[in-house]
This record gives structure tokens, sequence and C-alpha cells, in this order.
């Protein structure tokens, strides 16, 4: 049984890569049709391959497995494996990963059937779901950052897809140099794990975070706990994958790509690497308290300042990116409250109902030939009635209203974080508590200024908008469905049975469980949905939603007054806080700065100055000086030496 499971994991993971080098490599010899035919198939087959294991490891609680391939290299008696975990946690990140690749693979068809590099769309995308199965499967540190690498690159094409634009190489450009800043914490976190605990295995590490504990670094001659050390190198790369607070800013920029890649990179792969690693490191994260506090108040800035600024933006998918960014923070929230399997299941949630919030855009930007500026747009529910109602449940699930699978996740996390003790608990719960209104606020705004209010739109297109064609309305329906119904099914198995998503993997959590709790508490789905209307997270929810259609519907005029009252407000979130300009007149500007002053000071004056032509002149005046000595006068040389003669007496009397 445990050989078939790892010959289907194997084969998931390599029908992604034949995918991509069949587009990548034939794609213009075989055709557009083709191309995208064997490529879907090949993904299709690799989730329902997914599916299968999750059915195994999940539902019916198959034992982990921890399977070595072949050594990839030796350093004494530490082997560097090319190993797989399959357990619970990465059963359900890998079919979550390839059912949402799956969704846009055939919504691409639709979405992408004009632009010239087609097939290379189609090689890009498989190669990211190959990268994100490596990294979610692997069972060490090295296979690890070999995925994170992989998904980190591809991003970087994709985002950058259009490069004539330069709008889309400087998001690219963005994506990849913010990343490459995490990824310098998180190799030297993978190289003081190595250090420490002398593997890079899961498991051997594991069993040792308790013998670490006591041991210490020194730091500016303070000291610090190795694990601590070690945990803060960690979450610096997942701040900058998960686009946590301040290493969000290439989120947004990612928008400069198509839009089905929006949708997989916001939905289940990148931003969810960074979760997912802390989530599966939770054995070293439980021995931080000062970590877990960190998160707790990185997070909850996170969920509730970048919701803020989705409320200025103008550009659809600019909403929805930053409610990735906000939603990103609800789960850093659910982490640094131990509350571990929280995180996990609003990562899954929050992949079908931000797909289809992503897809859905598309499938309006598409009828209204790629505008995506909402003050353009208006009335669309008439000519759009497929994409309207899956966008209105997409909304619904991510406001959090039952029985919508948002509401289940979400509002076991913000129960969660009200349970942890721990310091900068209470200001997170604060801070998920007030998104909870912000998130009704800015998606009912879109929903409104997109589909209902008066008519914008121009005069010429209104003749040829219609409903988008079936390949693209087909992944908006099957999204649709978890969307409603994933969290009553999916909250029992993965939360309040006895063995939890990641309570029976080859470790064992060291310490509570926040979500033992919560599951006296509740005894299931419907429990938490009929009690939903006596909490005050549901009631923030729907007066967000009524602000929403006062301000945008009711008396539009309201919000050009609550402008011009509030101006610096509004100009504060336009600007999103300074970051980017921070970054631009820091980062940018100081680091152009610098290299300038390197290059006048270090190249011109003293290379160039002193050390090239400097010990050039120094020779040329010596050589001239001597040259003058040489006179050919003979009582010129008689003069010199009496003078020297003079010279070694005295030295010789008085020396």
């Amino acid at each position: 049984m445990d050989q078939s499971l790892i010959l289907i994991a194997l084969l998931m993971l390599l029908l992604p890569l034949v995918g991509a080098g069949i587009a990548g490599l034939l794609g213009h010899q075989l055709g557009r049709t083709t191309t995208h035919r064997i490529v879907n198939s090949l993904i299709g087959l690799s989730f329902f391959l997914s599916f299968y294991l999750f059915f195994i490891f999940v539902i019916k609680r198959h034992l982990a497995i921890d399977h070595t391939f072949y050594t990839w290299a030796t350093a004494g008696v530490v082997r560097f494996n090319v190993a797989f975990l399959l357990d619970p946690l990465s059963a359900t990140m890998a079919m979550i990963v390839l059912f949402i690749s799956f969704m846009v693979h055939i919504y691409t068809i639709g979405y992408m059937h004009d632009d010239p590099g087609y097939t290379r769309f189609f090689s890009y995308m498989s190669l990211f779901t190959f990268s994100m199965l490596i990294l979610v499967l692997a069972n060490n540190f090295l296979l690890l950052f070999f995925g994170w690498e992989g998904v980190g690159l591809v991003s970087y094409l994709l985002i950058g897809f259009w490069f004539k634009r330069d709008s889309a190489v400087l998001g690219g450009l963005k994506a990849f140099l913010v990343n490459r800043i995490g990824d310098i914490g998180f190799l030297l976190a993978i190289a003081a794990v190595f250090l420490y605990f002398n593997s890079l295995n899961y498991h051997d590490v594991f069993l040792q975070v308790p013998l670490i504990t006591t041991k210490t670094m020194s730091v500016f001659n303070h000291p610090v706990s190795v694990i601590t050390i070690i945990c803060l190198l960690l979450f610096i790369g997942a701040m900058a994958k998960s686009a946590q607070v301040p290493m969000h800013v290439w989120l947004p920029e990612s928008m400069e790509g198509p839009t089905p890649i929006s949708a997989l990179i916001h939905a289940a792969t990148m931003v969810t690497a960074g979760i997912y690693m802390v989530a599966r490191m939770s054995p070293l994260f439980e021995y931080s308290p000062f970590m877990l506090s960190t998160i707790l108040v990185i997070g909850g800035t996170t969920a509730f300042f970048m919701g803020l600024l989705a409320i200025v933006q103008n550009d659809i998918k600019r909403v929805i990116a930053y409610s990735t960014i906000s939603q990103l923070g609800y789960m850093a929230v659910a982490l640094g409250a131990s509350a571990y399997d929280a995180a996990i299941f609003h990562l899954i949630t929050h992949a079908f109902f931000k797909a289809l919030l992503f897809l859905a855009a598309g499938s309006v930007i598409i009828a209204l030939h790629h505008e995506q500026d909402m003050r353009k747009m208006g009335g669309l529910a008439a000519y759009l009635p497929v994409t309207y109602i899956t966008f209105v449940i997409g909304t619904l699930a991510l406001c959090a209203l039952p029985p919508f699978s948002g509401f289940y996740s979400k509002d076991i996390i913000i129960e969660a974080v009200q349970l942890s003790s721990l310091p900068g608990a209470y200001y997170a719960y604060l801070c998920v508590l007030a998104a909870a209104f912000v998130t009704p606020l800015y998606m009912f705004r879109t929903l409104f200024l997109t589909f209902h209010t008066k008519s914008r739109i121009e005069d010429s297109l209104k003749g040829h908008i219609h409903e988008s064609p079936w390949v693209v309305l087909i992944p908006l329906i099957l999204l649709a469905i978890p969307s409603v119904i994933a969290g009553q099914m999916l909250i029992g198995p993965m939360l309040f049975s006895q063995t939890k998503l990641l309570g029976d993997a080859i470790f064992v959590l060291p310490q509570h469980n926040v979500l033992e709790t919560l599951a006296t508490k509740y005894h299931g789905a419907n429990t938490m949905a009929l009690e939903a209307g006596t909490t005050g997270v549901f009631w923030l929810a729907m007066a967000g939603i009524i602000t929403a259609w006062l301000f945008n519907v009711r008396f539009p005029h309201w919000s050009d007054i609550l402008k011009k009252r509030f101006y610096w407000l509004y100009v504060i979130l336009q600007n999103k806080y300074g970051f980017d300009q921070f970054n631009q007149k820091v980062f940018v500007k100081g680091t152009l700065e610098t290299s300038h002053l390197f290059y006048d000071v270090g190249d011109v004056i003293v290379i160039d100055g002193i050390a090239v032509n400097g010990s050039g002149r120094v020779i040329r005046w010596f050589a001239q000086t001597m040259r003058r000595m040489q006179t050919g006068y003979l009582y010129h040389y008689a003069l010199v030496m009496l003078l020297g003669i003079l010279f070694f007496l005295f030295w010789f009397m008085w020396g």
C-alpha cells in the first residue's frame, strides 16, 4: 500500500513538469489547441491523483509516509536526500494547489486565446505548479528550499509575462527582489538548522528541538535562544513570500501579470508558501513565545491596515490583491495563536473564493475589452449574470457570512486569537475584529461599483458586452461550489476531529492547541452557523455591507464629502502608508547614491587617482629628481662624495 502511494505521489509531481516541458519545447510545433489539451489533461490527471491521496491521508487517516528516493549528496555522516513526506498536511496542500491550478489552466484557454505567448504561458503555469508541489511534498529543508526558489523564479517570469510593458517588467523585478531579501533570511535559517541539528530532515530536527531549547547565541553581546533566531530567520522568508508588512509591497504589483496567474499566485501557490512553511515548522515555533507574539502583531497589522488600502483602490484586481494581503494577515495571526490547523483551514477556504474572485474579475475584464477601472463600469449584472452570481458568492465567502466557507475559517481564527494569552494577542484580536468590518466594506463597494449603480461604460462598448465563453465560466461555477460548501464539509475532519490536520504527522506538537477549547464549544458546522447572529463579528460584517451600500449606492455623494473632510487620511491611504516612497528613497535611491559614492571616491579617487595614477606620478617625480642629479660635471660628483663622507663621519662620531 505504502509503495503504491509513493508512486502515485511521484506521478502526481512529475505530470506538471512533463506538461511544462511539452508546452515550452514543442508548443509551437504542436499548435495551441493540441498544447492546451495535453497540458490540461496532465494537470487534471495530477489533480485526481492528489484527490485520492487527500482521501487516503485526511479522510481515511493513513499513517504518514517518509520516503527517500535517492541521496543527492553526502557531507561526512550527513546525507542530503531527495525525499517526500506524505501526511495529511502535504496531501491537503497538494490537492488545493492542483485543483486551483486545474481551474486556472482551463480558464486560460478562454482568457489568453489571442495572446502570442499562449504556449509559453501554459509552460510557465505548469512549471509553477511543479515547483509548489516540490515545496509541499519535501521532507527536508534542502528540497523545501529548491521548491521555494522555483516558485520565486517562475513567479518573476509570470508577473513579467507581458515583458514589452514597462509596468510588467518592474512588477516582476519588485517581486523578485523583495523575495530575494526574504530568501536570505530563509537560507541563513537553514544554515543555522544544519549547524545546530546536524541534519536537514524534518523528523530528525523536530526530535532534537527539546534538546536545543537551552542553547543560546550571542547577538550584540546578549544571549538569544537559538530556536528564536532560527524561527526569526524562517519567518523573514515567510514574510516575503506571504506578503506580511513591511514586505508586502510586491504583491499589488503582481497584478501586472495576466489575470489567470494572479489567481494562481494569490489563491494557492506562492503567497501560501510562507504560511505552509511556518505551519510545517510548528514544533520549532512552539518553543519560541517571542516569535509567536511577533507573528501575532505582524499578522494583525497586515490584516487590518492592508484592508484599509483596498477601500481607496479603483482597479478591480488591486482591490482583490489587497484583500489577499489582509487574509494572509489572518492566517499569520492563527499561526501566532498556535492555531496552525486553523491557519491551514483558512488557507484552503481562501484558495477557493479568492481564485473565484480573481477569475470572475477576469471575466469582467474580458467583457470590457481589458478595462479594469471600476469607475468606468456599473450595471454589469444584467450583461454578465453568471459572472455576477459567482462574484457575489466569492464576496460573501470572503466577508465571512454563513453558511459560506470563509465564515467558518475566519471565525475560528478570531476566536482562537481571543483565547491566546501571549503578549500582542489583544492587539491582534482588535485588528482582526476591525478587519471583519473593513472587508465587507471594500468588497461590497467593488460589487456595487462593478455590477450595480448607474452604468458608466462607454457607449461604444455597451453593444459589445456579453457573457464570457463557457471555457471561462465553467471554472467559475466549479470554484463557486466549494466556496459555498467547503467550510461546512472540512471543518469537522480538519479542526474538530480527534486527529486534526497536523495532529497525526510524524511529529507531535509540544504544547497545547487552542483549537481543543473551540472543539468543546462547537460540535460542528451547524452549531457555528446557528450561533453566528449572536457574535459581534457577524454584526460587524453586516455594518460593513450597509456602510458600503450607503456610500456607494444610496448616497454616493457622501464619499466625496468624507474624502474632503478627511483628505489627509485619503492621501495616506492613496500613498499606501508611504512604503513605496520609503523604499524608493532609502533603498533604491540610497543604493544608487551609495554606488555613486563608492565609484567617485573608491574608484576615481582611491584606485584610479592614488593607486594607479598616483604610483605613476611618484615614479615619474623620482625619476625626474634623480635625472637632475646626473649633471655630468666632475665637481658636482666630488661635492656629493664630500657631503657623503661628512655625513658618515658625523654619524660615526655622534651616532
